[in-house]
């Protein structure tokens, strides 16, 4: 009765302990959720911290490099030697004539024979292999150049995130202010209305500009509507990219307003210094130059065969019948090396290399294709820098026009020197041209974060996310 509560407690508390690590598991591998509670205003370097932490896509490159790491191991494994225990009980029944032959020998020595038998059997057998044409070696090789290959590939998926992001932002931002034009438009044509109704009650005004500026009152509110949606669409993207459960933007959150006097970036380096730069930091160039160096590995372990594999084993086994209570003098010991060589393989050595070797030549071609790629994409993104600079500088003196303009044309219409349809077409050219002036300042910050992705740069002064002490 103590001994089934005494294993009942055992089980119990295996069950528990069992329970407890999976919730452990299960709560290790739960995402990270971003909180953004404490966050009023959201500017652009914020927004690309959150979403290096708490975007998907993050963690499974972490694990992808856990993996790598666990590939390493496995390989530096096969340098030591193998031991395996083993052990059997059989019983064993003879046949008729089987029992009859072995009982009349052994009436003949004088002893008895049973027609069933047991038999015990455990052994300890290690064997280590000592040579095999390098193939461990290269294979050693091969997966430490795959775990620098992964974490290179992590770091480049930072580095898009990082642009992503950008993008989405900076699209959000740009909707975001075309929410404060077309509310700006709103509220200078309802300050309008009120006038021209106080004109039209005191019979100073017509009834005709107390309709057209309700027209114009209500297209601004149209405005406001279509541009609070397109902020609301773009809010989606940049949730995703945040990581946020869902991808449900804050209601509370607004982003930074876009600075209107915003400095243009200079860029002083020559496209060749920015592309060798780009050619040493990008690390999707490390991660290909690593593909390159696997492929010499794998080169080498398709030349392993053409050597001999050289292995020591060692085995102590034991056996008894009748019983499980094996003794020291029922073990025996052996004690060899061999060596096998394939001499021929039907031409599967020399394809195997062939093989290997077209596999470096595809990753040596995919590299200077990856180059080339750079190259071009720098060059394109400095022509886009240029042309946004040029284009913002003419928008901010368009605006100081523009709205001298409007200025006149309000002044001209209120002191009745000039029609309401004067007003109206300085209004809109004001608001299209401050539209005009927000698509400029986010090309240019866009066209400055692309050549930064391109680069490869764009992660300085970020914090990247590590092993999270794995």
């Amino acid at each position: 009765m103590g001994s089934e509560k005494n294993m009942q407690r055992i089980v119990g508390t295996i069950l528990v302990l069992f329970f407890s690590w999976i919730s452990v598991v299960q709560a290790e591998e739960q995402p990270v959720v971003t909180d953004l509670s404490a966050i009023k205003v959201l500017d652009l370097k914020t927004a690309q911290t959150l979403a290096l932490a708490g975007n998907p896509d993050m963690s499974a490159a972490l694990a992808r490099i856990e993996q790598a790491r666990a590939r390493v191991q496995q390989a530096v494994a096969a340098w030591w030697p193998s031991l395996d225990v083993s052990a059997s009980a059989v019983r064993q029944r003879l046949s008729d004539r089987a029992y009859e032959k072995n009982r009349f020998l052994a009436q003949q020595s004088g002893v008895s024979v049973d027609q069933s038998e047991s038999v015990y059997q455990s052994g300890v057998e290690a064997t280590w292999l000592l040579f095999d044409g390098f193939y461990r070696t290269f294979k050693e090789e091969q997966a430490r150049y795959d775990e620098q290959a992964t974490g290179a590939d992590m770091t480049d998926s930072q580095r898009l995130l990082v642009a992503a992001t950008a993008e989405a932002f900076l699209n959000a931002q740009l909707a975001q202010t075309f929410i404060d034009i077309s509310r700006a438009d709103e509220t200078f044509y309802i300050q309008q209305l009120e006038d021209a109704q106080n004109r039209f009650k005191i019979g100073a005004g017509p009834w005709g500009d107390v309709l057209n500026i309700r027209v114009q009152v209500n297209s601004a509110k149209n405005s406001l509507i279509q541009s609070q949606r397109e902020f609301e669409a773009a809010g989606y993207g940049l949730a995703a990219l945040l990581g946020l459960p869902d991808a449900a933007f804050p209601s509370h959150l607004r982003l930074a307003v876009l600075d209107q006097n915003a400095v243009t970036p200079t860029v002083t380096k020559s496209p060749e210094v920015l592309i060798e730069e780009a050619l040493t930091r990008r690390p999707d160039i490390r991660r290909l130059e690593m593909v390159v160096k696997q492929a010499e590995a794998s080169m080498g372990m398709s030349r392993a065969p053409l050597y001999p594999k050289v292995r020591l084993a060692g085995s102590v086994q034991g056996a008894r019948e009748g019983s499980a209570g094996l003794s020291s003098q029922d073990f025996g010991s052996t004690v060899g090396m061999n060596m096998s060589w394939n001499l021929y393989a039907g031409g599967a050595d020399k394809a195997r290399m062939i093989e290997a070797e077209e596999a470096k030549r595809e990753a040596v071609y995919t590299l200077a294709g990856l180059r080339n790629a750079v190259a071009s994409e720098i060059r394109q993104d400095l022509a886009m820098l240029a042309a946004a600079e040029e284009q913002l500088l003419l928008q901010r003196e368009t605006v100081k026009l523009v709205e001298e303009n409007r200025d006149l044309a309000k002044n001209e219409y209120e002191a009745g020197e000039s029609p309401l349809i004067r007003l109206n077409e300085a209004q809109r050219d004001l608001v299209a041209t401050h539209s005009r002036l927000a698509q400029a300042l986010v090309a240019c910050q866009l066209a400055e974060q692309r050549l930064l992705a391109a680069t490869g740069r764009n992660l300085d002064g970020l914090p990247q996310s590590g092993d999270k002490g794995r």
